[in-house]
């Protein structure tokens, strides 16, 4: 396997716990799957399917101006809770799902897989931020079944000139996936990988996965040739069943322990 190389020095990944994460690209401020709420039991009323068991190690208030965000998906409480829908108010754009994109109103865009828009940078650079929307699928199953059942959901990769190229995966299950976008953009600067591996025993796919485990995140890391991986999407809800630990265990394994990244934590 090649090392990847970029332009551009590795930048700085804010994380909060579960899938939140925020970053600098080409001057714009970027939210991925924004829940702040507190821990509780999340879900309807009548079956509160999620719990939260630990703070956000941020709030909304103390983020500063976002200039986009990045969802998954707007269906689920652990990838866009109340405050996270309040939050998007104040952004200009949001980016996700074609769905979620009539879901959520005149400044959310949807993407359907490779579709792209190009955004204007703010660091002075030239051109402009290309950002694309990938396949991601949220399950074992094949792709129309699992929507089915758990809704659409949809990655992103974020390109331009003199920039790295970052790829972050949604709630994405399947290695497939990835490989079709490693044909494409392989090698990547910066994958950030939603992992823990969730699982609903007895409810879904007979307790299968439906996002990325620990060894699947270090295989994707692989396929997409990707200088760093920063984990996001493994602590801070009882579904995720795998944790630091193992993503540790798993990448040191694949002798990738030196691309692991837990990115910046207040």
């Amino acid at each position: 396997m090649s090392s990847p190389s970029t332009q551009a020095t590795a930048f700085p990944v804010r994380v909060f716990g579960g899938p939140t994460a925020l970053f600098e690209y080409g001057g714009l401020r970027i939210l991925v799957d924004p829940t702040f709420d507190g821990p509780g039991a999340y879900g309807p009323p009548e079956n509160p399917n999620l719990t939260k068991t630990a703070p956000s190690t941020g709030t909304p208030e103390t983020l500063g101006p976002i200039d986009v965000v990045l969802l998954s998906h707007d269906e689920h409480e652990d990838n866009l809770d109340i405050s996270g829908r309040a939050l998007l108010a104040d952004v200009p754009l949001t980016l996700t799902t074609p769905g979620g994109g009539e879901r959520l109103g005149e400044k959310a865009t949807g993407l359907a897989d490779w579709q792209s828009v190009e955004l204007e940078r703010r660091d002075g650079g030239p051109g402009s931020v290309t950002v694309t929307g990938v396949p991601a699928i949220h399950g074992p199953a094949p792709r129309h079944e699992t929507e089915q059942i758990l809704g659409e959901v949809v990655g992103f990769v974020l390109t331009g000139e003199g920039l790295p190229t970052v790829y972050v995966s949604g709630d994405n299950a399947q290695l497939g996936p990835v490989r079709e976008i490693a044909e494409r953009y392989a090698p990547v600067d910066t994958a950030i990988l939603f992992a823990g591996a969730p699982r609903f025993p007895g409810v879904l796919f007979d307790g299968e996965c439906i996002v990325l485990d620990s060894a699947q995140a270090a295989e994707a890391t692989k396929i997409l040739d990707a200088r760093r991986a920063v984990l996001v999407h493994y602590d801070s809800w009882a579904h995720f069943t795998e944790g630091r630990d193992e993503l540790v265990a798993a990448f040191t394994a694949a002798g990738l322990a030196d691309r692991l990244d837990f990115g910046v934590r207040d």
